[in-house]
């Protein structure tokens, strides 16, 4: 069975933020029957606003946040694998990933007339990114009961604790919601005098939305760029390497044939001179009996 307290918090998480505090305390009030429950309750704490916008995104759009767990699944097991080749590939598309589905998060949070900027996207960015690389923090993200952002350090497991509403929360998922319908008014057909002044500020928002994604999509553009650009340089600079040291071996290769030939040259003369030896001594060792004779 599910942890109560779960279930209510899912509904809890996937409220306005404004709406939490409020909401919490009455949920509190609602179950103060049932002490440990309420105790429970008091003692989730209201999301930041970086945290708010992954759990929006894990509830509006589930289809997006399982392709980036996909991917960062695929990227740890190239990774176990050392797998170079699709490491490099999965890498690329790691960061094309995280930035396009930060931008879809910004649009999710903007619907619901929350600004989100540079400094809190780059939060939720970062939570992405440590939902691919750390498994324990796909699990956190996928809850959609997260308080604050995730971060990898990219040495050691993401710290996933701190960043729960309660430590429960870690494998549960969280339920996917639309928007709440906003009832339609009864239509007249009445002359409004500010239709154009109306229609030009609904221009004017659609001319921020759409600036703020362009602005968001050059940042995430010039920072491959400058991915490319530096693993380029890296590249060459390895290249280099590998062509000094080939050169090196082809030297050392030379030098090793130069010393197998004068090494069997060494070994002919000693083996003359071992035959040598052994002849003066026989010659040595005639004479020495020679003369023992002709001493008797």
């Amino acid at each position: 069975m599910t942890d109560p307290l779960l279930e209510l918090a899912d509904g809890l998480y996937a409220l306005p933020l404004a709406d939490f505090t409020p909401a919490r305390d009455a949920l509190v009030k609602e179950h103060k029957a049932d002490k440990d429950l309420a105790a429970r309750l008091k003692a989730l704490k209201k999301p930041s606003l970086a945290a708010w916008v992954v759990n929006l995104l894990v509830r509006r759009d589930a289809a997006q946040v399982e392709q980036v767990l996909e991917v960062g699944a695929a990227l740890r097991e190239a990774q176990t694998n050392l797998d170079g080749e699709e490491l490099r590939a999965l890498t690329r598309q790691r960061r094309q990933l995280t930035a396009a589905v930060t931008t879809r998060a910004r649009g999710l949070a903007r619907e619901e007339g929350v600004k989100v900027t540079p400094a809190v996207a780059d939060q939720v960015e970062a939570t992405l990114t440590a939902a691919m690389v750390d498994e324990g923090a796909a699990r956190a993200v996928r809850s959609g009961l997260l308080v604050a952002a995730l971060a990898a350090t990219g040495v050691g497991e993401v710290d996933v604790a701190p960043a729960l509403a309660a430590p429960e929360a870690l494998g549960f998922t969280a339920a996917e919601r639309e928007p709440e319908p906003v009832g339609r008014p009864e239509l007249h057909v009445v002359p409004d005098p500010e239709a154009d002044a109306k229609a030009r500020h609904a221009a004017q928002e659609r001319l921020e939305a759409a600036t703020s994604e362009h602005e968001a999509a050059s940042v995430a553009a010039a920072a491959a760029a400058t991915d490319v650009e530096q693993l380029q340089a890296r590249s060459l600079q390895l290249q280099a390497e590998v062509d000094e040291l080939r050169g090196k071996i082809a030297q050392l290769e030379a030098d090793l044939e130069e010393n197998d030939d004068e090494l069997s040259d060494a070994e002919d003369v000693r083996a003359e001179a071992d035959e040598s030896a052994a002849e003066t001594a026989r010659a040595v060792a005639a004479a020495e009996a020679e003369l023992a004779r002709l001493s008797r």
